[in-house]
């Protein structure tokens, strides 16, 4: 465990409050995002992914459709 983990006495946690940390961790990040640099290959395969969309727009599949079919996949 590293030293800022022990620090914190995280070892202390049960895992219900270790997951909730994580979550507002993520969140402080996710809120934070905007101020993280993209690098250029990053920024590169968003350009592709953009370029492909407005080639292909019948390729698209709803979100719902989408969110559905992964569901399905992790029950199997």
């Amino acid at each position: 465990m590293s030293a800022i983990l022990k620090s914190l006495h995280i070892d202390e946690l049960d895992l219900d409050q270790k997951l909730a940390l994580v979550e507002e961790l993520w969140e402080s990040i996710a809120s934070d995002s905007g101020r993280i640099p993209l690098t250029d290959a990053q920024r590169a395969e968003l350009s592709a992914r953009v370029a492909d969309l407005e080639a292909n727009p019948e390729d698209v599949i709803p979100l719902e459709t989408a969110l559905a079919e992964a569901h399905k996949r992790l029950l199997k």
